[in-house]
């Protein structure tokens, strides 16, 4: 299962990389944070993946003071969309043409919802922004929606500012990503894998889990509250991809 989960990782983030390419060979307009990506890479000479990857490593150093911690997908994440941006860049000519521009937009928005589900449903760990989105809400208790808009108001903006290109594709991207993956995200989903008990001792667990349960509800009958149900960590939550590389 883990050599699974590993391959459909790696097919994810080489997808999503391309697809990152295609958006900007389209020349109509890219997600915030490619906005950003591609202003920077206009300012400093570096190429997109270049820039990708070194910012990715940036937003990680961010997760620092909100204590989060990066998954073995969330390493690969940060390098590979970025060489393989560069590689879809070094193949995928420029359009001129608007027909052109518009199919090869739609393919690359397609193709980034198939690359984010599979890379989300490897769950492996989430992307850097990603993490940077989910890690922001939990500290502070902001809804994440509030989380991720004000991040990706403020990568635009900069982005823009720095030359950035914004258009329909922008648009587009911000509309169409999140249903893609909410649709694609249970196909890709690889599923948990829980080990089989052995003969014999399965009714003493039931027991066990029984026993433990009551005493579980004695205690909380003393202290006058309310068994608490345990919290999934928010990282460990696979997060619809909205924007930037792999998010």
């Amino acid at each position: 299962m883990l050599t699974r989960r590993l391959l459909q990782l790696l097919i994810g983030l080489a997808l999503y990389g391309i697809s990152l390419a295609m958006v900007i060979r389209a020349s109509l307009g890219t997600a915030p944070w490619d906005v950003l990506h591609q202003g920077l890479a206009a300012r400093t000479g570096l190429s997109l993946g270049t820039v990708v990857v070194v910012v990715s490593f940036l937003v990680l150093l961010l997760w620092i003071p909100l204590r989060q911690w990066p998954g073995v997908g969330t390493l690969c994440n940060a390098v590979l969309v970025g060489v393989f941006a560069d590689i879809g860049l070094a193949l995928i000519p420029q359009f001129s043409h608007l027909g052109g521009q518009i199919c090869l937009l739609v393919g690359a928005v397609l193709l980034n919802g198939v690359a984010s589900a599979c890379y989300i449903g490897a769950r492996l760990g989430p992307g850097a922004r990603d993490g940077l989105m989910t890690g922001l809400a939990r500290r502070t208790g902001w809804p994440v929606r509030v989380c991720r808009t004000g991040i990706e108001v403020v990568v635009l903006g900069a982005g823009w500012l720095l030359g950035g290109s914004i258009g329909v594709g922008t648009v587009l991207y911000a509309l169409a990503i999140g249903p893609l993956v909410q649709l694609l995200l249970p196909r890709f989903t690889v599923p948990e894998t829980h080990p089989v008990p052995a003969a014999g001792t399965e009714a003493a667990g039931t027991e066990t889990a029984r026993t433990e349960a009551a005493g579980s509800e004695t205690e909380a009958a003393v202290a006058g509250t309310a068994v608490p149900v345990t919290a999934v960590p928010v990282a460990a939550v696979p997060v619809a991809a909205g924007s930037g590389p792999a998010d």
